[in-house]
């Protein structure tokens, strides 16, 4: 055990996993590992697979990456195998008896014995950024106390369980040490952040904290729950130049039968409201959401409402997907899953049609404006950036001509829109 030397770490599923993925990775780098992180071609003598078991598809990935590398390790192209993560946390017993022959599983909360297991040691590092040197994730929470019932989140993570304020400031200031200037901020539901701890919802005083951090260029809001909104977050977002004009909050559907059947405790009118509130006190700000179809019970009539909603909103950025059940859900034990497959797939195809277009008005609008662009990435013939209004990987990019001259990644330059398409941006840089 002591002779390895190299860990490969494949990280599947979402942004909080990777965090977890690159806590562990530093621990192992500051153990004396060389570690690497999605390798397009992994040979470790250990390789490192964090799972997702939240939906179906999810799953699927998960077992069949565990699989590929099961057939690695036979060919002898890698030799230790350990999972982690939120399938092996729900479904350990049965991975366990299905395949033999992963060397380890370890769930959600207690991958960090891994490090003991390999080296004896118990704790040490920082985490290892594995994002574009410029921007980081900074999770502030895990679990949660919200009961909708399609989702099986709580069912893997538990209750919500905020992390002390303190401990994530010190961690920005980490960061920005590290030269991060975006701040990824994420949990399962970030507005519940400090009622466990503190008593009362303390998501606006911890990012007006973390906003104070000299260095914080931008911080982005993943993950907002519509009940019970923190309002006086809104304020930060308004006040604060350093916080984008973003939210990711999910909606899922707008039909007060739909809400009600997945136990959301939100109304249409409330929903409706809330949204106005948003873009009246938050100018220019752009929301991200997502919605469900075909969910049990959902009729042609809650369908086409969440339609007409989805016109009347004019969300800027919009993802969907269609019902899957899942085991232990409220929805798996009290409703049948009624809504055939291809009537899902008829009303999935039919809203994200209608995003597309609803995107491309918007996208187009910005077609003569000047806005701040930071570069990501060079791809091909073009630098490919970010406006505050994007979250990485997930939203659209603003593409800009190399041939326009050398920019330099992670920097901020203000950029004239000159063409858009229905998910992407193309611009020329005013200023360097």
């Amino acid at each position: 055990m002591k002779s390895v030397k190299t860990i490969d770490f494949i990280s599947l599923g979402c942004s909080k996993n990777l965090v977890d993925s690159e806590v562990l990775m530093g621990m192992f780098e500051a153990a004396g590992f060389s570690v690497t992180h999605d390798s397009d071609n992994p040979q470790g003598e250990v390789v490192v697979i964090n799972t997702c078991g939240f939906i179906a598809d999810a799953k699927e990935e998960s077992i069949n990456t565990i699989l590929e590398f099961v057939e690695a390790k036979k060919e002898g192209r890698v030799g230790r195998i350990y999972v982690m993560g939120c399938l092996s946390e729900r479904y350990l017993a049965d991975l366990e008896a299905e395949i033999p022959e992963v060397d380890g599983w370890y769930g959600k909360f207690n991958y960090k014995e891994l490090l003991s297991e390999l080296t004896g040691r118990k704790e040490g590092g920082m985490r290892k950024i594995t994002t574009p040197s410029h921007y980081a994730y900074v999770k502030i929470s895990e679990g949660c106390d919200r009961s909708c019932a399609y989702c099986a989140i709580p069912l893997i993570t538990g209750p919500h369980k905020s992390r002390p304020m303190e401990e994530i400031i010190d961690e920005v200031r980490w960061l920005v040490s590290q030269g991060v200037s975006e701040l990824q901020v994420i949990a399962q539901e970030l507005t519940y952040y400090g009622v466990d701890l503190y008593g009362e919802q303390k998501i606006a005083e911890l990012v007006e904290r973390m906003a104070d951090v000299e260095g914080v260029r931008w911080i982005r809001l993943h993950y907002a729950y519509p009940t019970h909104f923190p309002w006086d977050l809104l304020r930060v977002m308004r006040e604060r130049p350093n916080v984008c004009r973003y939210l990711d909050i999910a909606l899922q559907h707008i039909s007060d039968h739909m809400l009600t059947r997945m136990r959301r405790h939100i109304t249409k009118q409330e929903t409706l409201e809330l949204i106005e509130r948003l873009r009246s006190e938050v100018p220019g700000i752009h929301l991200r959401t997502t919605l469900m179809v075909g969910f049990p019970g959902e009729t042609d009539e809650d369908f086409e409402e969440l339609m007409a909603f989805t016109r009347q909103a004019r969300f800027e950025r919009m993802g969907a997907f269609a019902y899957s059940e899942e085991e232990g859900t409220y929805s798996a034990e009290h409703y049948a899953d009624d809504v055939p497959e291809e009537v899902k797939q008829r009303r999935l195809d039919r809203l994200m049609r209608l995003q597309q277009r609803i995107s491309s008005e918007i996208e187009e609008a910005k077609v003569g404006t000047v806005m701040p662009v930071v570069i990501d990435r060079e791809e091909g013939d073009y630098y490919v950036g970010r406006s505050e209004f994007c979250s990485p990987e997930v939203d659209p990019e603003v593409l800009v001509p190399v041939s326009g001259g050398e920019l330099s990644i992670g920097q901020l330059y203000d950029v004239h829109i000159t063409d858009a398409e229905a998910f992407d941006l193309f611009g020329e840089v005013v200023s360097k």
